[in-house]
């Protein structure tokens, strides 16, 4: 089966009907043993320092892995995609493109995905039969949310996990249904791990994974990862075909439709506070201003650059934030 990268979450059914094993190329990276290493290779090519850790990992990951087809998205994503996309055509790689539409609006998304389809010349009959079976595979993932928030019996890794490993089902379909089959069935079984604080994470899926452990060290835990919940397209049942759910996916528009659906989590979720990562040098970072005012309850804001571990001063900044919140719940009983 021929394999294309991708840059961050697209339509995916286009690809699968189109015969493709699609391949997450920030998953390749940031779950690399040796990480560094394409970093190292981004940097060696000229990718300077003060760049997106995650656009110099994606590169890396495109040529260590002799990856020679990609689907960059260069509207609703990275605003480093298109220069990065630019240098792996020079490198040879066969390059296709994706873009969000700017202003969100269903006939924008219809005709973004019908252009994608002819570029891989698949009918909507077609996309339209994966849609379906993924979406089987999708609820699994809904099983899996639901043990987390409200049974407590998932930790806030695990659920990150699978759903950020929903934007290429793991580069095997079949296979990761049977993995999360299974899965949920290991976690029905486990005794409710109840903590003093429920968290939200917002914000890209986060370099420094080590977070989600570090938190429950002060009886805290995150019920609520939110980029990573929309890459499993938890609203998928909703959606009457592929332009509906994609339209309904609300990281690649405007802030204000992402805050629509963060505050209905916060609410049913009962979150105590919100931790926003943001990565150095990302535009996305300015959004944290238009957060903190917009929500009604604590937000603390970390940065992640090259690391994969929380840094000393971003670990103490979190163990005062979690300390404090723990006191003012203990005020208000």
């Amino acid at each position: 089966m021929k394999k294309i990268g991708i840059t961050t979450t697209v339509p995916v059914e286009v690809l699968i009907a189109a015969g493709y094993k699609v391949i997450d190329l920030n998953n390749v990276f940031v779950t690399a043993e040796d990480y560094q290493k394409y970093l190292d290779i981004a940097e060696k090519d000229g990718f300077p320092k003060n760049l997106c850790a995650w656009i110099k990992g994606i590169y890396g990951a495109c040529i260590y892995n002799g990856i020679s087809e990609i689907v960059g998205v260069v509207g609703g994503d990275c605003s480093n995609t298109k220069a990065l996309v630019d240098v792996l055509s020079m490198k040879g790689i066969k390059v296709h493109f994706f873009a969000y539409p700017h202003e969100r609006s269903i006939e924008n998304v219809k005709s973004a995905i019908d252009d994608f389809m002819k570029t891989f010349n698949v009918s909507l009959d077609e996309v339209e039969e994966i849609r379906k079976r993924l979406n089987e595979i999708r609820l699994q993932l809904i099983k899996i949310d639901k043990l987390t928030y409200i049974d407590n019996k998932v930790s806030g890794f695990e659920n990150h996990l699978y759903q950020v490993s929903m934007s290429d089902f793991n580069g095997d379909v079949d296979k990761y249904e049977r993995l999360l089959i299974e899965k949920v069935d290991e976690l029905k079984k486990r005794n409710p791990n109840d903590k003093k604080l429920r968290l939200a994470y917002l914000g890209v899926p986060p370099m420094t994974a080590d977070l989600y452990e570090f938190v429950e060290k002060f009886d805290a835990h995150f019920v609520y990862n939110e980029v990573q919940r929309e890459f499993a397209f938890p609203r998928f049942a909703e959606a009457e075909n592929i332009y509906e759910q994609y339209y309904d996916y609300t990281y690649p528009y405007d802030i204000d439709f992402r805050l629509q659906i963060i505050k209905d989590q916060i609410n049913e979720r009962k979150i105590d506070a919100v931790i926003h990562y943001t990565q150095a040098f990302c535009h996305r970072a300015i959004e944290d201003i238009i957060i903190k005012e917009k929500l009604n309850i604590p937000v603390l804001n970390i940065e992640g650059d090259k690391s994969t571990n929380l840094d000393a001063r971003t670990k103490l900044r979190i163990e005062a934030f979690l300390d404090m919140l723990i006191d003012m719940k203990e005020m208000t009983k």
